[in-house]
């Protein structure tokens, strides 16, 4: 029997088809990448994925259905990392990695408080991840409120005055002649630099950084540009 024409409908018909099969079959979604055998290894690939995030050329990896189904029995994160609340900076998009990539702690003003004492703990002792990063970011409200508490006297209410003190001993050697703009940039630092000193002391941390496990680095994410500036020792 002979083949019916080619329509204008069958063509249509024959193209949408093609194009459903394109759609589903096109591309393999993104291979895991190897964990990072250490903390040199974890660190260069946030600069990487940073770096892919300020220049607008995210991958998105590791966000897709069968990836999630891959996680759910067991998590190996190779970053933990210590964050601000803020909105604007939302741990995982600003280093481009995706589920089960980092594990990520986000209280106000990147502080020390009890709660995060025992998620760093926990990330030393039960996930073993290679690298510790404490990040804070430009124009830090919590930060704010505690350099105009120590130079303005300035009162807050007693739920957030216990966010400030929190942050004050690490603005304590701050040059107070600076410029406004200077002045917070510099304290936005110390204060990433006071977390590290206090998460550098937890038992748990300096036993794995003393034993080369792991490392613990300052970070600072600059909202203007999306660029995360790591903090030289």
């Amino acid at each position: 029997m002979s083949e019916a024409p080619w329509t204008r409908r069958r063509l249509l018909v024959s193209a949408g088809v093609a194009g459903l099969g394109g759609s589903l079959f096109a591309a393999d979604p993104p291979a895991a990448e190897p964990s990072p055998k250490d903390g040199a290894e974890a660190l260069d690939r946030l600069k990487a994925g940073n770096a892919r995030f300020a220049a607008g050329k995210t991958r998105h990896a590791h966000e897709g259905a069968d990836w999630r189904k891959h996680l759910i029995g067991e998590q190996k994160p190779f970053a933990t990392i210590l964050g601000c609340s803020d909105s604007r900076v939302p741990t995982e998009l600003v280093f481009d990695q995706g589920f089960g990539d980092l594990f990520v702690v986000r209280v106000a003003g990147n502080v020390v408080a009890a709660d995060v004492v025992g998620s760093f703990a926990y990330a030393a002792l039960h996930l073993a991840t290679p690298l510790f990063v404490v990040m804070g970011h430009s124009g830090c409200g919590a930060v704010t409120a505690a350099l105009e508490a120590r130079l303005k006297k300035a009162k807050e209410p007693e739920s957030i005055e216990t966010l400030v003190k929190l942050i004050d001993p690490g603005l304590k050697d701050l040059d107070t002649s600076l410029a406004p703009p200077a002045l917070l940039d510099a304290a936005v630092e110390a204060n990433v630099r006071w977390s590290m000193k206090q998460l550098a002391d937890l038992p748990a941390t300096k036993r794995v950084i003393a034993a080369n496990r792991a490392v613990l680095v300052g970070a600072v994410y600059e909202l203007a540009t999306g660029k995360v500036r790591f903090l030289k020792s």
